[in-house]
């Protein structure tokens, strides 16, 4: 009688599931639109063959490798390299900015082929300046590095720095882990077009200032995905697309084909995290 009852019990909890308004969804996996599928294999095969000397997998600090050692979150420290000065309310935009241009990268991953992550906050731990007059704040939501010159720009702390010590330990930094930085955005006075890789990302001063409450920042968008390990396209467009962010100029925001780039990487690399 209990096992009749028992299998009443499981059998009405199957119902359940399997009817329409309990079904689950499967989560999404590698399922590009089939006009893209030529196009992103070839981009693949041409990182695979000149990334790192044709060892792409040797290389462990991709922006990947970094948000899955922090668990979930990008820390960036800002390098000034301008001679202006920053006020409190600058200070935050530079902070809001960056955490909503890098946010539309990563909302590209979400509920995608078991990505682990719903959020991927950006926290900015630090500031490095010529002077500290040019900081207009006395709180210390920020470590600031004063005059510490690196490529003759201000830079933040080695010590704290993944860039620098990509065994992800810090037993030097001051502030500990959690002072601990990532990346960093590099804002220079009189900087032309962009840089990007696995040290954050650099671009002109005044550029950023100018586009800080833009939609899309478009050069920004750029070199995060370098750091995502996105290529560029300076000499060949793969078969299919022209218009994407990360072939320079082509557009001005991430499209379906950038987005399913940068999700081919996690399809390659989650095994590496053990997904």
């Amino acid at each position: 009688m209990r096992t009749r009852r028992l299998m009443t019990l499981i059998a009405a909890f199957l119902a359940i599931l399997m009817s329409p308004a309990g079904a689950q969804a499967a989560p999404p996996t590698w399922s590009p639109p089939a006009h893209l599928v030529t196009g992103l294999n070839q981009v693949w095969q041409h990182q695979e063959q000149t990334y790192n000397n044709g060892n792409l997998y040797g290389f462990r600090n991709y922006g990947w490798d970094q948000v899955m050692a922090n668990r979930g979150y990008i820390n960036y420290c800002v390098r000034w390299d301008s001679s202006s000065t920053v006020t409190v309310a600058q200070r935050d935009a530079i902070h809001a900015a960056l955490a909503r241009q890098h946010k539309k990268w990563m909302d590209e991953l979400v509920g995608h082929n078991a990505w682990p992550y719903a959020d991927v906050p950006v926290r900015v731990v630090g500031w490095a300046v010529r002077n500290r007059s040019q900081l207009q704040w006395n709180d210390n939501s920020v470590a600031v590095y004063v005059n510490d010159i690196r490529e003759n720009a201000p830079q933040c702390s080695v010590p704290c720095g993944r860039f620098f010590n990509q065994n992800g330990q810090y037993p030097n930094c001051p502030g500990g882990y959690a002072r601990h930085y990532d990346q960093s955005l590099w804002l220079t006075d009189g900087f032309g077009g962009g840089a990007g890789g696995d040290w954050g990302q650099r671009m002109g001063r005044e550029y950023f200032m100018n586009n800080i409450n833009a939609a899309n920042m478009t050069i920004l968008l750029h070199e995060i995905g370098h750091t995502w390990g996105l290529d560029d396209f300076y000499d060949w467009t793969p078969s299919g697309v022209s218009n994407f962010i990360m072939r320079a100029g082509s557009s001005p925001s991430i499209t379906e084909f950038d987005a399913w780039m940068f999700r081919d990487w996690w399809r390659h690399l989650k095994s590496r995290y053990g997904y």
